[in-house]
């Protein structure tokens, strides 16, 4: 990243964070029955980094690609994101209490409530992608519907979180934590550039090298998650600090150690930059600048 680039990422983030939080606030319904709207609300607005929306947004750039498509498929991965997050935070998962700063949506809502809500923003994802007003192509809406559910299914997201909660006081081997967390959290990271890649028509060696940067900015991600649960504390995290080893769940520092984990973290994001650098296109700054944000984040 050159020296100009910081605050030329920094004013593109800013906006591109701003322009989604109120695409979110226009998509997520305030009115549905029973309270549910509120939840769903309270799930997705006003928090977190907005990584996912970003990284489809600025693929979409880099291919110049279908716009439209691209904010509705940003907020897509943003409502799959969320919808997880409410399901993993629950009592049945990961028992936790704090999210982005505030109470889970369980413990703020109940636990029916926060199932409910959780549904209705997966559901939501999906009609995103196929609006009724003939925005988008019909087999753009289909392509985006499928990479969006690989990466949710058993093979992706949800399949992650099988394996996680099977490899509680499980010593797992480096390939085996790499395939858990490539569905868990990679999945949906690497299927956020694939879907801004999606709204273009990028040659095959483009997207290649565009799915191998998200493949690796997904690992990355978490190897830097796993090195904050040990050194960040709750407050800065928005999140409850140690909950990892408390569980007893195996991570990439429980693995390496601090220093390997942090040296592993540094290699496979110089994996995605070279991804980038043989993608041919030639607008990739952002994107660049979005890896070495996954890589210096604090929370």
């Amino acid at each position: 990243m050159n020296a100009a680039m910081p605050d030329t990422f920094a004013a593109w983030r800013s906006a591109r964070q701003a322009e989604i939080e109120q695409a979110l606030s226009r998509f997520v319904p305030d009115q549905a029955p029973a309270g549910l709207g509120e939840a769903m609300r309270y799930a997705v607005l006003d928090g977190g980094k907005r990584l996912r929306p970003l990284l489809v947004l600025a693929t979409c750039e880099s291919v110049g690609g279908l716009r439209e498509a691209a904010m509705r498929a940003a907020c897509a991965a943003e409502l799959i994101h969320a919808y997880s997050l409410v399901h993993d935070d629950m009592p049945c998962m990961d028992d936790d209490v704090l999210r982005r700063g505030k109470p889970t949506v369980h413990v703020k809502f109940g636990e029916a409530q926060a199932l409910l809500a959780g549904d209705a923003l997966q559901a939501l994802a999906f009609e995103l992608l196929v609006p009724g007003d003939g925005s988008l192509p019909d087999a753009m809406s289909a392509r985006l519907c499928r990479l969006l559910a690989l990466a949710a299914g058993a093979d992706g997201m949800a399949g992650g979180q099988a394996v996680d909660l099977a490899s509680v006081g499980v010593a797992l081997d480096q390939p085996a934590l790499e395939a858990m967390h490539r569905r868990k959290t990679g999945a949906l990271l690497q299927a956020s550039v694939t879907l801004g890649a999606a709204t273009g028509a990028p040659a095959s060696a483009t997207l290649a090298a565009l799915t191998d940067y998200g493949a690796h900015l997904g690992l990355a991600f978490q190897v830097v998650d796993d090195i904050l649960d040990v050194t960040a504390d709750s407050a800065t995290l928005g999140k409850t600090a140690g909950k990892d080893a408390a569980a007893d769940k195996p991570t990439f520092v429980s693995l390496m150690g601090l220093t390997g984990a942090q040296a592993y973290a540094d290699d496979v994001l110089a994996r995605a930059h070279d991804a980038l650098r043989r993608s041919g296109l030639a607008e990739t700054a952002t994107l660049h600048a979005l890896a070495d944000w996954v890589g210096q984040r604090r929370s």
